[in-house]
């Protein structure tokens, strides 16, 4: 797999991906100077979250536990706060590439994606809830560009599906193992070779420990390109501060990882990819289901002007949106909530 003009697997150094996430506290200043960050500690990417509240969220949404442990009372509230639109996008990646290292965003809704795509970025991402999210991860395979799965709170086979879904990009994709907790246990990139030993495509690591050793562990596991949170301050208010490094101590991780050992390639098996107990929250709140764009009145017959994807994945999962369609409601369906297989014939 490339990336630009960085080639990313086990003859190279693991690709360091910077991820800014929401740390930028919704300020563009801020978000500039963690750029500038990621870039002085010697990261190879930055990473946005390119979100719009309204179409993430249904009514229906919920906090998962750890943002809820960070204070926050109101998930809709919560990433309003957090945007930053595609104008303010369109300054961070241009401060990426002036100071010479890519820009990677994770796009979160199918419409958002030709949006995205009038700015230069050098690789997409998935959130890990979007393992289930067919049409997105579609989208983006449809923009040809380098494509990278995280897979937290999944299991090996969801993950051997959405990789199937996306054949026609293998020669652009990596897979992240992932596991949803903010922080994660420090053990949690088990499961990195036996994604690699199923898929056969470039996997690594997407880090929510607030250790600097685990990306070294990662990679010598087989990580080939490691994620890991950065901000201005592991105590600010927000969800992911927690879980992330300030820029001293990603210095600090990414040093680390430079001195690897040389055994890294010789590791042949993993402890399996699991579900943990701390991701079962996450797995509910922030995966993705069908939901009423208007209210449908029983007897009618659901047409796709009538659906969209948003969280929470309560309902009928993402990828299976083509199934409802043409089905016949069985009672009144508000809008905006998730669509169960009750309401439907």
């Amino acid at each position: 797999m490339q990336i630009g003009d960085r080639q990313i697997g086990l003859d190279h150094p693991p690709y360091i991906i910077a991820e800014i996430g929401v740390n930028h506290d919704g300020e563009l200043s801020r978000a500039l100077e963690l750029t500038d960050a990621a870039a002085d500690v010697g990261a190879d990417a930055v990473k946005l979250q390119f979100f719009e509240t309204d179409r993430l969220m249904s009514k229906a949404a919920k906090l998962a536990a750890y943002q809820k442990n960070a204070g926050e009372t109101d998930p809709i509230e919560m990433l309003r706060r957090l945007e930053l639109n595609i104008d303010e996008m369109a300054q961070v990646v241009d401060r990426a590439h002036k100071r010479g290292i890519h820009a990677v965003v994770t796009v979160f809704s199918t419409e958002l994606v030709e949006v995205a795509e009038t700015l230069a970025w050098d690789a997409y991402k998935t959130a890990s809830p979007d393992i289930v999210n067919r049409p997105l991860l579609e989208a983006l395979m449809a923009t040809g560009k380098p494509m990278i799965v995280s897979t937290g709170a999944s299991t090996l086979d969801e993950v051997i599906r959405a990789v199937g879904w996306l054949d026609g990009a293998r020669d652009r994709l990596a897979v992240l193992q992932c596991v949803s907790c903010y922080p994660a246990p420090d053990s949690a990139m088990d499961g990195i070779k036996a994604i690699q030993n199923a898929i056969g495509l470039p996997t690594g690591y997407s880090d929510h420990t607030t250790s600097t050793l685990t990306g070294r562990e990662a990679s010598n596991h087989g990580a080939v390109m490691i994620e890991k949170h950065l901000t201005y301050d592991p105590n600010a208010q927000g969800p992911d501060h927690r879980a992330s490094l300030s820029p001293e101590l990603m210095r600090q991780y990414i040093v680390a990882i430079d001195g690897r050992s040389e055994e890294r390639t010789k590791i042949q098996n993993g402890a399996g990819k699991q579900v943990l107990d701390c991701e079962c929250d996450v797995r509910e709140v922030a995966r993705q289901s069908v939901v009423s764009m208007r209210e449908i009145a029983p007897g009618e017959t659901i047409t796709s002007e009538m659906l969209t994807i948003k969280r929470p994945g309560t309902g009928i999962l993402a990828y299976e949106i083509d199934t409802v369609v043409g089905r016949i409601a069985t009672r009144a369906i508000e809008q905006d909530v998730p669509m169960m297989e009750e309401d439907l014939e």
